[in-house]
């Protein structure tokens, strides 16, 4: 691909050489990085010395880069963006973090305890999976981002900064939109293989959280606090008995044009004051 490309620029020559080895590669495809060079003339034999010496000086910094690359990759995928950017600018200790305000979005899998005992590992296995990926997909496509899988649950955020409190209710009111429609299609898939649909639930809440590292001295994890995010899990949780997927709360309506069914304020376990809950319109 990068002979392809530099070939692309008009040059005569191309030339490629190994980064820490002083010897040309020559149509063999290398375990490791090519610099390549684009001329539009010959190279002398000072000039190849040059260019050898450079690909092999060059290879320390860019193995600093290249391991960079990977553990920011790394991070990524276990923590999320905001959580490796933190850990990445070297916040390894125990402390307070920073104070989020962000619309929330909390979805639990309902039945999973029985789906896990009726099923094979590897079936629960590919359910989780196909699960996670149509409701982290659509956060992702909509600009939240994933915080935490919390067994068969996903605690995701809308950033309220760059954009208003409206923008991101909106945001995340797509993406469970999106959500629903992956997971009807999903449960289609798995009717006709026999197997028994996905129902899940779903709280969305706009409000404050605390996001930083808590633990022990040697094993820490990044984590949500605060009391929007012990609300949204909450809210969530009267999903079932309300006969509702998608529940919202009074904070959330506010910031929203979109109409609603009001369903009366409920007491939510652990939350001192009653929350006026709301409903999507069938």
């Amino acid at each position: 691909v990068g002979r392809d490309w530099l070939a692309g620029l008009g040059a005569s020559i191309v030339q490629e050489n190994l980064v820490g080895a002083p010897h040309l590669v020559s149509g063999v495809a290398p375990d490791g990085a090519v610099l390549g060079w684009a001329a539009t003339r010959p190279f002398d034999k000072a000039e190849l010395e040059l260019l050898h010496d450079v690909a092999r000086f060059a290879a320390a910094p860019l193995a600093v880069l290249a391991a960079r690359s990977t553990l920011s990759a790394v991070l990524e995928t276990y923590l999320g963006r905001r959580s490796a950017a933190q850990v990445l600018a070297g916040r390894l200790r125990r402390e307070p973090g920073e104070t989020i305000r962000a619309a929330l979005l909390f979805a639990d899998l309902r039945g999973f305890t029985e789906l896990s005992e009726a099923a094979v590992p590897n079936e629960v296995i590919a359910a989780l999976d196909s699960w996670f990926d149509r409701v982290a997909g659509a956060v992702h496509a909509f600009g939240g981002e994933v915080l935490k899988f919390i067994g068969d649950g996903v605690l995701a955020i809308f950033p309220i900064g760059e954009r208003d409190a409206a923008a991101a209710c909106d945001a995340a009111l797509r993406a469970v939109a999106a959500a629903r429609a992956g997971m009807d299609h999903l449960d289609r898939i798995r009717a006709a293989q026999g197997l028994p649909p996905l129902p899940f639930g779903t709280a969305l809440h706009v409000g404050e959280m605390l996001w930083g590292n808590i633990g022990t001295a040697d094993r820490l994890d990044f984590t949500a606090i605060g009391r929007a995010v012990n609300l949204v899990s909450r809210l969530e949780g009267l999903c079932r008995p309300l006969g509702r997927t998608v529940l919202l709360s009074d904070a959330f309506a506010a910031e929203t044009t979109q109409p609603l069914v009001p369903l009366g304020e409920h007491r939510l376990r652990g939350i001192a004051a009653p929350c006026a809950v709301f409903a999507l319109p069938e």
